[in-house]
């Protein structure tokens, strides 16, 4: 018998089957055993440490936090600071639990803070409070302990939660030097450096550079009710705004807001269930913003403010053609180049310390009421003692432009001969209305420019005011108004500054004129629009320019905080008058009034005085209005004075308009050599023959 079996017998075949079965029923089983760990653990995550983890999960919420960037400059065109920021050292809390625990009483269900955290409130404030005195500038007030609670803002009247409490602006060295050290004893509490914006003491166009104010009192500005609602719709963390930060609200400093700016930083703040700050996860630093660079010249600019002031002062005390000018208590100039546009000059006077306000409020000076600048606006921006605004009637300055559109409209030619005889008249027979010269005077014969250099009334009336009536009856009222807002009178200057007044037109009023033909008349002379000081420069710049207006910049470029300039601002022509060159020549030569202010003047110039009235307590007073270019031929600077109350133009606003001349001749070089320079030079010479001479000595 064989000791082996066949391969594939029967028991084979058995022993296979028992060793299949028990792998599946091992497989089955544990199976069975994971799906049963996997429930049980399914469970005991919701049942037993759902609540810890969903903590857990609300412990890793984050808000963020914007941090403050430093605010670029405002230069003058020299590179003087005029407004800028200066970094300080502040005291920040960020309230944690150990400020803020809370319990809730069983009885009255009513919530406060629990003992210990009061405790340590007080315990908090009143060592602060210790330690400013101990270690703060002595000559700073100094804070209370409610003060410091006050500031934590407890009850959240103020700010969320996890939103970091200011407790203090401008910490001494010593005080940033022991916080610093011993931070952990102070849970929450942080040195955070933020800047303080300051202003050239020497108070250079401070209405035309603005002001700041905290964002949390700017809202009833459009620019920031965009900023709340952007924040609201798409939050994102640089670019939101902080209660407590500095924003432009007028001004340059409103104008320029974005580029002035920066871009705000801002902390990652975790936050747990009761949106109270738990630490600070991340801190992305903020972008400071960038400088704007003024067309303004400082020296020039403090040379026009001096000269009105002392105008105004002169006016108080000296008889003009018989009496003082004692409620001539403000005044307005600009100076644009009429090659450029640029403003060199621009001044609202009396004038203030625009530091007063750096804390973010205009509290301090209730007294102020010019803070708004009287060369773009009346609002706000100062009034005569007889409370005239800063836009008067153009008055006499209007005629070269009556003139034109005298040539222009066919209405006489530059030959025609017209005799003055010091009055006319217009309306119906029987019922005319007389206009005299001022003064009564009497000039004879005369051709266009002569009418403009003695200012004749009587010629605008009879030969455009009437005339024009004449041509479009009723319609003439919409060619007068065509040529004016061509002239940029009436309408926008487009100057880089927000709230510009556009001008007060009365000759669209026809019940108050009369008739159609009465404010043609009047507007012929100067009786029917007031404009801004800004408007008449440019006004005056578009004569010089024999039609091109130009739009006026007060900046010249925008750079980075490397200094790498980001954009430049460069001539722009906003429309152009066409009209023959022998009228723009005419116009030239009668703007060539007498002017005493200008005696030994050395250059040859365009100018024209004006005169308007206005009533006050039924009395007429002479408002002073002066235009100027110079050179003639060759027109380099574009000058408006405006002095309410200060009598004939020629005495009140023309004295400015020479100082302004002569500061620009100096800096810039009214033939485009400046005269300083020249100076310089001759100082240098005269310094090396004084060397020569003394070596040649020894």
């Amino acid at each position: 018998m064989s000791l082996f079996r066949k391969q594939g017998s029967p028991s084979d075949e058995t022993n296979s089957k028992s060793t299949l079965a028990l792998r599946i029923n091992v497989f089955f089983f544990s199976t069975f055993i994971i799906f049963c760990v996997i429930i049980i653990r399914l469970a005991v995550l919701q049942f037993v440490e759902g609540p810890t983890l969903t903590e857990v999960e609300a412990n890793r919420d984050t808000k963020n936090v914007p941090l403050a960037a430093m605010r670029g400059s405002i230069l003058a065109a020299g590179g003087e600071k005029i407004a800028y920021s200066t970094p300080v050292q502040s005291l920040y809390i960020t309230l944690t639990k150990e400020y803020t625990a809370k319990k809730t009483d069983k009885n009255t269900k009513v919530t406060d803070y629990t003992p210990e955290a009061k405790a340590n409130v007080n315990k908090l404030a009143a060592n602060l409070v210790e330690k400013f005195n101990q270690l703060g500038d002595p000559s700073e007030k100094k804070m209370t302990v409610e003060e410091v609670k006050d500031s934590l803002d407890l009850k959240f009247r103020k700010y969320n939660g996890y939103t970091p409490r200011r407790i203090k602006v401008g910490l001494s060295a010593k005080e940033v030097a022991y916080f610093m050290e011993h931070k952990d004893e102070y849970p929450g509490l942080e040195v955070v450096e933020e800047n303080v914006r300051h202003y050239d003491k020497d108070k250079v166009a401070v209405q035309t550079v603005g002001y700041v104010k905290l964002f949390k009192n700017s809202n009833s500005l459009g620019i920031y009710q965009n900023v709340l609602n952007a924040m609201k719709d798409h939050p994102t963390a640089g670019l939101t705004y902080k209660d407590d930060e500095f924003v432009g609200f007028d001004g340059l400093e409103l104008q320029y807001q974005r580029e002035l700016r920066g871009q705000n930083g801002y902390q990652e703040i975790s936050i747990n269930p009761q949106n109270m700050a738990e630490k600070i996860e991340k801190v992305v630093p903020p972008v400071k913003g960038n400088d704007i660079w003024m067309t303004i010249n400082k020296n020039v600019q403090l040379k026009t403010e001096q000269a009105i002031t002392d105008q105004l002062r002169w006016l108080h005390t000296h008889s003009v053609q018989g009496k003082t000018h004692p409620n001539a208590i403000t005044g307005y100039a600009v100076a644009m180049e009429v090659d450029t546009g640029n403003i060199v000059a621009m001044a609202s006077m009396p004038d203030y310390d625009t530091n007063a306000w750096t804390d973010g409020s205009i509290s301090k000076t209730l007294d102020i009421t010019n803070y708004q600048n009287g060369t773009i606006t009346p609002i706000s921006s100062g009034r005569s003692g007889n409370n005239f605004e800063s836009t008067v009637l153009m008055g006499s300055t209007i005629k070269p432009l009556s003139v034109l559109i005298g040539l222009n409209e066919g209405l006489f030619k530059t030959t025609d001969w017209y005799t003055d005889r010091g009055i006319t008249s217009f309306g119906k027979v029987g019922h005319e209305t007389k206009v005299r010269n001022a003064s009564g005077h009497v000039y004879g014969g005369m051709d266009p420019a002569l009418a403009i250099e003695h200012s004749s009334n009587v010629f605008m009336v009879d030969m455009v005011g009437k005339r024009l009536y004449e041509k479009y009856p009723s319609k003439g009222i919409d060619v007068w108004d065509k040529y004016m807002k061509e002239f940029g009178l009436g309408v926008s200057t487009e100057v880089d500054l927000p709230n510009e007044f556009l001008g007060r037109i009365n000759y669209t009023n026809l019940k108050a004129a009369g008739s159609a033909q009465a404010a043609l008349v009047y507007a012929s002379f100067g009786q029917q629009g007031a404009y801004t000081t800004l408007q008449l420069a440019q006004y005056v710049s578009t004569l010089a320019n024999k039609g091109e207006r130009i739009k006026p910049h007060l900046i010249s470029k925008i750079t980075d905080p490397s200094g790498q300039v980001v954009q430049t601002f460069g001539r722009e022509v906003l429309n152009t008058v066409k009209m023959d060159d022998s009228y723009w020549n005419e116009v030239k030569k009668g703007m060539n009034s007498k002017v005493d202010a200008f005696d030994g003047f050395p250059y040859d110039f365009a100018r024209k005085t004006g005169t308007s009235q206005q009533a006050a307590r039924g009395v007429l007073k002479d408002n002073g209005v002066f235009i100027a270019y110079a050179p003639r031929n060759n027109p380099k600077l574009a000058v408006a004075v405006v002095i309410p109350e200060g009598g004939f133009g020629s005495n009140s606003a023309a004295p400015v308009a020479r100082k302004i001349f002569d500061a620009y001749d100096w800096e810039y070089g009214l033939d485009g050599v400046p005269k300083k320079s020249l100076q310089q030079k001759s100082a240098g010479q005269s310094s090396s023959s004084s060397e020569s001479g003394t070596t040649g000595t020894n």
